[in-house]
């Protein structure tokens, strides 16, 4: 009787995993797709049109519906807030996960800053700066994809941060001094919008001229 090439491996393989205590890698549990994490981030996708339904109804200055989409808005942010933490927390990262997060996040952010200026009640140029460094880094990313990733770090969570808390107190039917700290705080996240953006630029130059990964600061 021959003996297979296979059955030789396994007489010399299984004995030294015994004796070594290492077990082979084993591969990763696949995933569903429907988990608490991508849940949360498809209803931040939905929440996005509802929001902006809010803030344009009565003319966009009716102070009960300006709470309203205050309040969307905040439910928005938060799922924003919890989403990545519970991926990670319990290995629920998806592919779907990684694609929607940041587009849910941009949606929701250039939503409202957008809606604030037509409405009268943000500069054109924040918004302008805004949107146009999360177009600029969305693009960056995609051009270094292949050489290298650059995660997102503290700067860009402090940014989202800023952006959410200026945004929902500028939403909010508030006058004088209240509404001077709101501007206050959208000045402030301009800052970080920018300073992160240059950072991120930065980063992607270093990766596409070494073909390594980035610092993981900016985002």
């Amino acid at each position: 009787m021959s003996v297979q090439p296979d059955e030789i491996d396994r007489r010399w393989v299984e004995p030294a995993v015994m004796r070594s205590g290492f077990v082979p890698p084993q591969p990763e549990p696949d995933v569903p797709l429907m988990n608490i994490a991508n849940i949360l981030t498809m209803l931040r996708i939905v929440l996005v049109p509802l929001f902006v339904l809010a803030l344009f109804a009565a003319g966009g200055h009716d102070s009960g519906w300006r709470i309203i989409a205050a309040a969307v808005f905040g439910v928005a942010a938060i799922t924003d807030r919890f989403d990545g933490q519970l991926a990670r927390k319990y290995g629920l990262v998806t592919d779907f996960g990684k694609l929607a997060d940041p587009i849910a996040d941009k949606a929701l952010i250039g939503a409202a800053v957008i809606g604030l200026s037509v409405l009268g009640d943000l500069g054109w140029w924040i918004t302008l700066v805004i949107c146009g460094r999360e177009i600029g880094v969305t693009l960056l990313r995609l051009a270094v994809v292949r050489r290298g990733v650059i995660p997102a770090g503290r700067g860009g969570k402090l940014k989202t941060l800023a952006q959410s808390i200026a945004i929902a107190v500028l939403l909010l039917p508030l006058h004088g001094g209240f509404a001077s700290a709101g501007m206050a705080l959208m000045y402030i996240a301009v800052a970080l919008t920018v300073i992160t953006g240059l950072d991120y630029v930065g980063q992607a130059t270093r990766v596409w001229f070494a073909g390594g990964p980035g610092r993981t600061r900016g985002a």
